[in-house]
């Protein structure tokens, strides 16, 4: 087995030519890079030479460390958020070629290189050549949406404005709702402003929350709320903000333990409570093409919330913005330099 050197110790990535690097959470918040063989496509597969990837808020619990993670992780590990070129195709494969820039569903994605399944791959248009293309946050956020089942008109509040909620934002004005942006940052509602929501409250005080939104329905609340958080405390208010008969959609990753909820108002309300969570492939793959035409048609933006880049040898420094999130931070993206 070859041994891993330290990131500050590796050589850079691009004198390994028939090699992949990768990077691997040796230990809670201790990245190494390691040097594999290159792996080739099996039958049905395509090997894709990494552009980059987006860093997802559900890779913290295993950054920070938790009682039930193995380490050290896969190498490329837990890299999801992938985009880049075909460079090998396995037998089998009909209608991918060498060359096709493309994202996909792959799960080794901290890496110059992943295989992923034809049918987890999506070819990207022309019009997004030069562009990043996580495709699965896109796809979520598509996803999500389509749940949601937003209509003209409507009273919308999103209950946290970072990446996810600001594209909920941008596709909740593009179906004509008037929308309630929430946060606890400053710069993530000035973000929500500039996505088109019509409502900025600050996320801080329950109950002066609960009266801002009242005021702004006409004592009706919401007939539409998106809890994007992950966290107890607005998934509650999220109830609270959530008019009779109306639909709470929960976005947000609750992946750190059980959650106390308000039933009693989600039953005297009438509320329909939807976990907006797939896990068939498929159903991720429908959401990133449907998140391609919405890019094309204008009705999400996601460029301008790539707020970080950082090459794979900075990974530490990218777990370290994705949990800390300092000011003027909502995406990172980690990208691979040319080889």
């Amino acid at each position: 087995m070859r041994a891993s050197k330290s990131v500050q110790e590796m050589p850079p990535v691009s004198e390994k030519r028939s090699e992949l690097t990768a990077a691997v959470l040796k230990e809670p918040q201790n990245v190494i890079l390691d040097n594999l063989q290159l792996p080739q496509p099996k039958q049905g597969e395509v090997r894709i030479k990494l552009e980059g990837s987006g860093v997802c808020a559900s890779n913290i619990p295993v950054w920070e460390g938790r009682d039930w993670f193995d380490y050290p992780i896969t190498a490329g590990e837990p890299g999801h958020e992938g985009w880049g070129i075909v460079d090998a195709v396995g037998e089998g494969v009909e209608n991918l070629k060498k060359g096709d820039r493309v994202t996909a569903l792959t799960y080794n994605a901290y890496a110059t290189h992943d295989i992923a399944k034809e049918e987890s791959v999506v070819k990207l248009p022309d019009s997004l050549d030069g562009k990043p293309f996580p495709g699965e946050p896109l796809g979520c956020a598509m996803n999500i949406f389509n749940r949601s089942d937003i209509q003209k008109g409507q009273k919308v509040a999103i209950v946290g404005s970072g990446f996810l909620g600001t594209l909920l934002i941008q596709l909740a004005k593009s179906a004509g709702a008037e929308v309630i942006a929430i946060s606890r940052r400053e710069f993530s509602l000035e973000t929500a402003k500039k996505a088109g929501a019509d409502h900025l409250i600050q996320m801080n005080d329950h109950y002066e929350i609960i009266e801002k939104v009242k005021e702004l329905t006409n004592q009706n609340f919401c007939e539409r709320v998106i809890e994007c958080t992950g966290k107890e405390w607005p998934l509650n208010l999220s109830i609270e903000l959530t008019g009779e008969r109306g639909k709470l959609i929960v976005a947000g990753f609750h992946q750190d333990g059980m959650r106390n909820v308000n039933v009693q108002m989600l039953n005297w309300r009438g509320i329909d409570m939807i976990s907006a969570h797939e896990r068939d492939p498929q159903k991720y793959i429908a959401g990133i093409e449907a998140a391609i035409e919405a890019v094309e048609a204008g009705k999400m933006d996601p460029f301008p919330l790539f707020t970080h880049h950082f090459a794979l040898e900075e990974m530490e420094e990218a777990y370290k913005h994705l949990t800390e999130r300092p000011e003027g931070f909502i995406k990172a993206l980690i990208i691979n330099q040319p080889r």
